[in-house]
């Protein structure tokens, strides 16, 4: 091989990925339904022995609040079908315009969580805790929407978008929820 060669073949090495697998996740979205995937990602990763770090930021950053009240995202959600008399009803857009259809929905996915046996979002937040899973609460967000740390759970980090990056450019998993 020509050193001409060499050099360009060296140029273009793949660069070495960190040794343990890891994820990274990115929650923006904080209602109950919108809540379920990154929890169950981040705890189930966990559980398989994975680092997992989750950024909280916009309208995420809620769910790392000592109370939650989480309501269901019903308006411009068609895929929202709920199991009502024997099939599955979804409620047209217009429809979750109306006061109280929110509520109502979230009431119904509470009660139908509970008849189910899954996890609440409370005992997911607090199993991810036990399971060391890092969460971050992004800086400007708590800024912007007047929050302080004494507002959320034991255990948060609070860090910028550079934190975030820095653990997304190490992870083999990133995902956006």
């Amino acid at each position: 091989m020509s050193s001409e060669a060499q050099v360009v073949q060296d140029a273009v090495a793949p660069v070495a990925a960190p040794e343990e697998k890891s994820m990274s996740i990115i929650v923006t979205k904080g209602s109950l339904d919108w809540a379920y995937p990154p929890f169950i990602l981040a705890t189930t990763a966990a559980a398989m022995g994975l680092p997992v770090t989750m950024f909280f930021t916009f309208y995420g950053l809620p769910l790392l609040l000592k109370k939650l009240d989480l309501q269901v995202t019903a308006a411009g959600n068609p895929a929202m079908k709920m199991p009502m008399m024997g099939g599955h009803m979804g409620l047209p857009n217009l429809v979750t315009a109306i006061p109280g259809v929110d509520a109502a929905c979230s009431v119904m996915m509470k009660n139908l969580i509970k008849k189910k046996g899954v996890a609440s979002i409370e005992e997911l937040r607090e199993l991810a805790v036990e399971a060391e899973v890092r969460m971050i609460g992004c800086q400007m967000t708590m800024d912007l929407f007047e929050y302080d740390k004494e507002d959320m759970i034991d255990g948060v980090d609070i860090g910028g978008a550079a934190t975030y990056i820095e653990v997304a450019s190490n992870a083999h998993i990133n995902l956006f929820i």
